[in-house]
């Protein structure tokens, strides 16, 4: 019979493996965003900012609604003028009471109070419609936030597909020079190499060794920031899967323009918010109207006298003068509304800036992807070619190591392009305000 320990170690175990390799799973492109999308501290940041505009909108709102409220109170006094009062609110006056010294009195007051504001010169009307464009303002950011949060979810992606490959370049040409020192030991033994020659080839091993630990570490690097962007820790082990949604990123039409970029639709809309900020502030200058209403209970135990009783009526005001406070909050709100009109100018020549850019970039991209494909074809086949002369005695170490070298960067520059090509793409997209994956 197992022993429960026994059981309960072996669940440990399987639980534990089971996690480890959860963690572990290849991650795809789309699998990344996903994650980033729900746990990265930018995403997080973006929708308290919207959650936040939100309740300022909820707070300009609350001018439709009139405003409730209960209060309470009990006291005691002989103060001759409060004593009065609270005696007059219960009925309990008698003759007999001195009007200088009525004695220590106690009352009760229980009062609900309702206000409503009628008019207020436009700025309940315009606060609202600022906050609403805040509160869209902020939502188009959260947008942009995740747009931009995506792309480089997407280029750390493809950075360490840049680093993995050319990892692999690199020890593609340890490789080979190892190969190529096994023959060179052999023919150094039989007296066809100087000892020179075999040294030549040994150096180079050792240094392309280095130039692969170097690899490896920017491979571990680009690792740490890709979890980092997805809020992942980052002891964890990055392993990325073949993905076939990264086909799904391409670049547009040559006819695309920045007209669906969220930051220029929130920008837009925070101009109408400092245009209706305006309005709130020149509403200072207009007469306010409000309703008001009570309604109050008042008890008292050492008279025994209680009452109830209301008011309710309109109060209305006309600022005269406020020491010019109102004008001046006027020309600040003006200019503010200068400066957001400006900051969209200014935006919009920037994000079409942008734009050029990122369409010369990927135009570039694919064009070095494609010589780069042809110099790996023919430094492969020249690589090929020098190693069978070197076999043969016919090329001495210092050529083949030069032919081995440019073999090595034509790899690394193919796997820079082809990783500059897709970040290109991605860029571009959003550049202009597209959906990253194209097929969506």
């Amino acid at each position: 019979m197992i022993h429960r320990n026994t059981l309960a170690v072996f669940a440990a175990f399987v639980f534990s493996a089971a996690t480890a390799s959860a963690a572990q799973a290849p991650w795809t492109l789309d699998a990344a965003i996903k994650e980033a999308l729900a746990r990265s501290p930018d995403a997080r940041l973006a929708e308290q900012r919207v959650a936040a505009a939100q309740a300022m909108l909820m707070q300009a709102a609350s001018a439709d609604w009139p405003q409730l409220s209960l209060k309470g109170s009990y006291m005691q006094t002989n103060n001759s003028m409060m004593a009065f009062g609270s005696i007059l609110s219960q009925r309990a006056f008698t003759p007999a009471i001195n009007f200088n010294s009525p004695g220590r009195v106690d009352n009760l007051n229980l009062t609900a109070v309702a206000g409503y504001n009628i008019y207020s010169g436009g700025r309940a009307t315009a606060g609202k419609a600022a906050a609403r464009a805040g509160a869209e303002a902020a939502a188009l950011d959260r947008e942009a936030a995740l747009a931009q949060l995506q792309a480089e979810v997407a280029r750390a992606f493809f950075q360490i597909q840049q680093s993995q490959e050319g990892l692999r370049a690199v020890e593609s040409a340890v490789a080979s020079y190892e190969e190529v020192l096994r023959v060179s030991k052999l023919r150094h033994e039989s007296g066809q190499m100087l000892k020179s020659e075999l040294l030549n080839i040994e150096v180079q091993l050792a240094q392309t060794r280095e130039q692969a630990l170097v690899m490896r570490n920017n491979v571990a690097l680009a690792g740490k920031y890709f979890l980092f962007l997805i809020g992942h820790d980052s002891g964890e082990t990055v392993a990325l899967a073949p993905d076939s949604s990264a086909s799904g990123i391409v670049a547009p039409p040559e006819n695309v323009s920045v007209a669906d970029r969220p930051e220029l639709q929130a920008m837009r809309r925070r101009v109408t918010a400092a245009e209706d900020a305006v309005r709130v502030a020149r509403g200072a200058l207009r007469p306010t109207v409000n309703a008001f209403g009570s309604y109050q209970y008042d008890k008292g135990w050492r008279l025994n006298g209680d009452s109830t009783s209301w008011a309710a009526g309109i109060q209305a005001e006309v600022p005269i003068f406020d020491g010019k406070l109102s004008r001046g909050r006027i020309r600040e709100a003006e200019a503010e509304q200068a400066q957001a009109q400006e900051g969209l100018r200014k935006l919009e020549l920037a994000l079409a800036l942008q734009l050029d850019q990122a369409r010369l970039a990927s135009n570039l991209a694919r064009e070095q992807l494609a010589v780069t494909e042809t110099l790996v074809a023919q430094a492969d086949e020249s690589a090929r070619i020098s190693r069978e002369r070197f076999a043969a005695g016919s090329l001495l170490s210092a050529e083949l190591i030069g032919v081995e070298t440019r073999l090595t960067e034509a790899r690394m520059r193919r796997a820079v392009a082809q990783a500059a090509e897709k970040i290109a793409a991605v860029e571009l997209r959003r550049a202009a305000g597209l959906p990253l994956f194209s097929n969506r």
